[in-house]
């Protein structure tokens, strides 16, 4: 009785059949694993697109970056003067000097004073004229160096950055990331703060040069100012008692001579 409960018990009872697991096609992997493949890349190539490292994410525009401002100003003509050494700096700029100085300013001093009678003494006013040409011009080349210089050494240590995204007058501000922000000033610091200081230094020296070159100017006697009055020569400054007679012949009539 009791195997005989057992077996109907065992024809009752529905046998357990586990079901089958899908298996994954390798259609179906190929696909997602190319859709991630294309999401990471469209990621990536939207945060470089603007030359930055995908990890910034940074929408300023390639050529307005800080960075890259700086390295196209290192590069470009006269700014990249400023980066070589003391030799190269000045013998450019004494080039640039001389040749207003000959070409500008020695025929304008030459045309301007004409012929005198003392040589000498017009030979050095225009020399000193000329001079001041050429000072004056490597002053103007300089300023233009310490503008440019100075305006990226400002966007490379502010902590923000203004741009434009289209170029039509859409002002943009930019806050650095960390990261940028210490490679900038770091950049700014070591790289665009000396060459300030050696432009800044140029500038003192030329504005000196400058005003000594007028001082001699000034004090050096025209000899255009040499005048001939009735066949006397006069000079200005220097007193003769016949140039006097020339002016104010009545003070020299026999009533008024008091000896």
């Amino acid at each position: 009785m009791a195997a005989a409960s057992i077996a109907l018990t065992l024809l009752i009872t529905p046998k357990f059949s586990p079901k089958p697991i899908p298996k994954r096609s390798p259609t179906n992997s190929r696909t997602n694993s190319s859709a991630i493949i294309a999401s990471s890349s469209s990621s990536s190539s939207s945060s470089s697109k603007n030359g930055s490292p995908p990890d910034t994410e940074c929408p300023v525009p390639w050529e307005q970056q800080p960075v890259n401002e700086y390295q196209s100003l290192s590069t470009s003509f006269p700014f990249s003067w400023a980066t070589a050494d003391l030799r190269d700096y000045f013998s450019r700029l004494a080039v640039v000097g001389s040749s207003f100085a000959i070409l500008v300013g020695l025929p304008v001093a030459a045309f301007g004073t004409g012929a005198v009678a003392d040589p000498s003494a017009e030979a050095l006013r225009c020399g000193l004229g000329a001079a001041s040409a050429g000072i004056l011009a490597i002053t103007l080349a300089v300023i233009r160096m310490y503008l440019g210089w100075a305006y990226v050494g400002n966007r490379l240590l502010s902590a923000t950055v203004e741009y434009e995204e289209t170029g039509w007058y859409d002002g943009q501000i930019w806050v650095k990331t960390p990261e940028v922000l210490v490679r900038d000033r770091l950049l700014g610091s070591f790289s665009v703060k000396p060459v300030l200081t050696r432009v800044k230094l140029t500038l003192v020296g030329l504005a000196i040069s400058l005003a000594v070159c007028v001082c001699i100017f000034i004090n050096v006697d025209d000899p255009r100012k040499m005048q001939d009055h009735a066949g006397v020569k006069v000079i200005a400054g220097v007193y003769n008692d016949e140039a006097a007679r020339s002016f104010e012949p009545n003070a020299f009539l026999p009533e008024h001579d008091f000896s």
